[in-house]
């Protein structure tokens, strides 16, 4: 059965629109056109694509399975025209999205990596939850998603994960009180965890459980930053990679442990793949970056 594509594109614009008049004028054209290309294709499907409601139209039944249809034709060409057009901008577009319980410095050394290979790359870095990122994944508003909590591809159609490494753990504090050895010592100060939604903040709260610490739990922060700020105010234990501990400075290092680990992923959508950034990132070997949270001091 020949289906002419615009007058598919007509019908899809006004039911994305809802008025013929408002898809008319995107098109350029005139209601009256628009409208004579759309009974054409009603006589092509022998029925009734649209009804009335209010001062617009809305699909009838069966202009409700054509719709979906067309979702589908056309959300994908318009993908296509994206990846293509990678390569025609005088520039790269990156749009990253970064949970907001990582730790910024370390998906700083991460991204720095692409924009070092890429001199024409813009970077544009949105910080949310992870359920909120992947929504807008989902929506193609970003390009790739960091996060702490891989995607099980088979549960997510079209979303996949990369691990690009992990951390152990490490507990700083200003000024804490040390007369018990780690982890024990923790009960004698007051702690701060990450969110209680993190992975993050679930491991580490299982964690103490399974260690019978009763520690003083004084606030929980999805956004890293703002714990270690937080931390800092209220002299409160807090935690960070041990891949950022470097950067920690007139701080104390109370002790560290590898039976929690905080991984990284990139997440992205199958289309993604074409992504020069995405690729160079799920191509990179970050061992340099994750492998020297390994010491000779001891773990717990």
């Amino acid at each position: 059965m020949h289906l002419n594509f615009n007058q598919l594109y007509y019908f899809w614009l006004v039911c994305k629109t809802g008025s013929v008049t408002q898809a008319a004028q995107s098109l350029n054209l005139t209601p009256q056109a628009v409208t004579s290309q759309i009974r054409a294709l009603e006589q092509r499907f022998n029925g009734k694509l649209f009804k009335r409601h209010g001062r617009g139209v809305e699909p009838s039944q069966l202009g409700q399975l054509i719709f979906r249809y067309c979702e589908k034709m056309f959300t994908l060409s318009q993908e296509m025209m994206e990846i293509v057009n990678y390569h025609k901008e005088n520039y790269l577009l990156f749009d990253v999205g970064v949970a907001d319980a990582l730790s910024k410095s370390l998906v700083s050394k991460i991204l720095q990596r692409v924009v070092s290979q890429n001199n024409s790359m813009r970077l544009r870095c949105f910080e949310s939850t992870h359920e909120l990122l992947l929504e807008q994944l989902r929506q193609h508003k970003l390009d790739m998603l960091l996060s702490d909590c891989p995607i099980d591809s088979a549960q997510q159609a079209g979303i996949y994960s990369v691990k690009l490494g992990e951390s152990d753990l490490s507990f700083f504090a200003l000024n804490p009180i040390l007369t018990k050895p780690f982890p024990a010592c923790l009960e004698d100060n007051p702690m701060l965890l990450p969110g209680g939604r993190t992975a993050l903040g679930r491991k580490v709260q299982s964690w103490l459980n399974q260690k019978g610490l009763n520690v003083d739990i004084i606030g929980e922060f999805d956004d890293a930053a703002l714990m270690k700020a937080f931390g800092l105010s209220q002299n409160a234990v807090f935690i960070i990679p041990t891949v950022c501990k470097e950067e920690i400075e007139g701080l104390v290092e109370i002790g560290r442990t590898h039976e929690i680990t905080e991984s990284y992923y990139v997440i992205f959508v199958d289309r993604m793949v074409q992504h020069p950034s995405v690729k160079a990132i799920c191509d990179e070997n970050f061992d340099d970056i994750f492998l020297h949270t390994s010491t000779k001091n001891p773990k717990y």
